[in-house]
Formats: C-alpha cells, sequence, structure tokens
C-alpha cells in the first residue's frame, strides 16, 4: 500500500475523538497554535506516513524535513513487518504457551496454561509454596489484561480456578525475579530489555535495544505508565533519560532515585547472544522484538513480539540531534 492508500485507509479508521485530544496535548506542549499544527500533521501524514502518535511522541513540530526522514512512523513500521514476518507463523508469538513451548530452552519458570480441562490439582501444584502467580491472557499485547495473583487469592482452589477462567487467564506462571540491579531501578515490577532482531537482506543483527522500566506498577509497559531509555548495543550501558508516551523525561528514577543514565545492563553479552540463537529458530519472522528479563542467573524470555511496536524506538528524547532510528534499519534492509 503506498503512502495515499495508507492514508486514506487510516482516515477512515481513524478515532477522531482521540485524535483531537491528542492535538490539544501537543498545543500545549509545543506552544504551537492551531493553524500551524494542523496543516504541519497533515503534511507529516502525507510525505512520511506519520499519524497523529507519530508526530507527538517524536515531537515533530521540533524537526525540519530532513531530520523526519529519520522516524520510523507507524506506516513505515507496518511495512517493515508485511514484509519480513510472513503471518502464517505469528502464532509462534502470539500465543504465550506455544511462545513458551517454541523457546523453552530460555524460559525455565514453570506456567500452565489456562483452559476449561485445567484441573485445582494443577493449579494447586504451581501456587504450592509461591507468594504470587502472574496471570496473563493467551494473547494481548501492551500489558493489558496481566494480573498478579497472591496466596489469597487461590485461598479457595475452586473459586480461584473459576476467577482464573472468568478473567480470560490463558497462562499462569511462576513470578521472575529479577536481578538486583534492575530491582533497583524500579522494585514493583520486572523492568525488561525489548531487543529488536533483524535477518535482513542486507545484515543480520541487533537493529535496536531499550529499557523499559516501571514507574510503581506491577507492569513496565510504557503503555501502563512506564518509562524507556536506549541501550547502547556495544556496552549494554543506557544512552539516554528515561521517557514516557506523555513526554516526560527523567534522569533518575522517580520513586527510587536510581541514576537512569550510564546505568548498566547485567548479562548484557548473554542477552544479545540468546536473542540472536532465537532469531533463527522461527526464521519465516525476520523482524522480532523480545523482551528480556535479567535475574541473578541470566537473561530470559518474558515474550516475543512479532508485530513490534514502532513507538518506543521513536521517542523523541532519545535522539537529542533530531536524527531517528531509521538509518539503523537500513543497516539491514532497503526501507
Amino acid at each position: 500500500m503506498g503512502r495515499l492508500g495508507y492514508f486514506l485507509n487510516r482516515l477512515f479508521k481513524m478515532d477522531y475523538k482521540r485524535m483531537f485530544s491528542t492535538i490539544k496535548d501537543i498545543r500545549a506542549r509545543s506552544g504551537k497554535s492551531y493553524f500551524f499544527l494542523l496543516p504541519d500533521m497533515l503534511h507529516c501524514a502525507l510525505k512520511y506516513n506519520a499519524g497523529y502518535m507519530d508526530y507527538k511522541i517524536a515531537e515533530m513540530w521540533n524537526l525540519n524535513d530532513e531530520q523526519r526522514k529519520t522516524v520510523i512512523t507507524r506506516g513505515i513500521s507496518n511495512g517493515i513487518v508485511r514484509r519480513m514476518n510472513d503471518k502464517a507463523y505469528w502464532h509462534f508469538f502470539d500465543d504465550k504457551a506455544q511462545f513458551n513451548e517454541t523457546f523453552a530452552k530460555w524460559v525455565p519458570r514453570k506456567w500452565l496454561k489456562i483452559h476449561e480441562g485445567t484441573t485445582v490439582e494443577e493449579i494447586a501444584d504451581l501456587a504450592q509454596g509461591r507468594d504470587a502467580l502472574i496471570g496473563k491472557p493467551l494473547e494481548g499485547s501492551s500489558g493489558v489484561g496481566i494480573t498478579k495473583y497472591t496466596p489469597a487469592d487461590w485461598k479457595d482452589p475452586e473459586a480461584f480456578r473459576a476467577r482464573l477462567l472468568a478473567d480470560q487467564i490463558g497462562i499462569l506462571e511462576e513470578v521472575v525475579v529479577q536481578h538486583p540491579a534492575m530491582a533497583s531501578l524500579c522494585p514493583t515490577s520486572v523492568n525488561t530489555c525489548r531487543i529488536a532482531t533483524l535477518l535482513g537482506d542486507k545484515d543480520q543483527g541487533i537493529v535496536y535495544a531499550f529499557i523499559r522500566i516501571g514507574n510503581g506498577k506491577v507492569m513496565d509497559n510504557v503503555d501502563c505508565g512506564g518509562m524507556a531509555a536506549r541501550i547502547d548495543l556495544d556496552s549494554g550501558m543506557l544512552l539516554t533519560v528515561g521517557a514516557d508516551k506523555a513526554g516526560n523525561r527523567y534522569a533518575k528514577h522517580p520513586i527510587t532515585g536510581t541514576d537512569i543514565v550510564g546505568f548498566q545492563i547485567p548479562y548484557w553479552e548473554e542477552a544479545k547472544a540468546m536473542c540472536m540463537e532465537a532469531a533463527r529458530i522461527v526464521p519465516q519472522l525476520r523482524f522480532v522484538a523480545w523482551d528480556v528479563a535479567i535475574t541473578a542467573d541470566g537473561p530470559t524470555f518474558i515474550e516475543g513480539n512479532s508485530f513490534p511496536s514502532h513507538a518506543v524506538p521513536q521517542f523523541a528524547a532519545h535522539y537529542p540531534d533530531g536524527i531517528g532510528i531509521l538509518p539503523e534499519f537500513k543497516k539491514f534492509i532497503d526501507v
């Protein structure tokens, strides 16, 4: 689909209420008038396949056209996914139980698939001696539907089984205990590394990596109020401030006070090697974003994403010179 076709398709499917709310927010943040913003957003939509959220997150009002060419917008990202990932194989990642089975080498935690045939005894066996369990929908993204359960929840085993089914939980897992250094950023969430592998025509490797850090909630996801910072691919050190979807920037974590810039990810080389080995197990998906937790024993997968979000890799705070991440993709594929 060309730029005009993509634009027209989005035009018909647009959530206009959300769009105008976003434009109002952009006006407050940018100090620009509606007379500037509306035609400029239209220009970016037609020329760069940029939606209103792209415009907001990348702060495109601050960028000239040369800089805007380097932003990975939604339209560009969708095109890369369509080219690189055969949809017939998405189920290896989209189904969380199948993901755990396929990549079992790097998923050592205990887990149980929840369905009508799951017995009370199986659930009780998983819960035995644990302080908490994590329930997830079998499919889904952005942390939607993920619930933390405690012994008070499974005190009545029959009622707990019924609740899991009512909550549409598809998989129940033991809690991942993160490395103490990672917990020092934010102890309420498992702060994961988003590592994107790309098996391109020009090169194969890791195209980008970010850490996602919670901000007091169970989830670290930016759609749940978390923040992200860019990771240096060579050293595993955080290069940038933390930034969230609202545009807030943090040199130190607002709850723990831990420095974000310069923070060193433990087991970084092991995490990269794990992702590259796993990337070749389902080669029909050539562009995958892996969510990696770092434990005291090394890296482990939380999940993999067959349709990587383009939001985090374009936060304006991560590109202070205005040059976005698209040039990194061009080292691997033609865009």
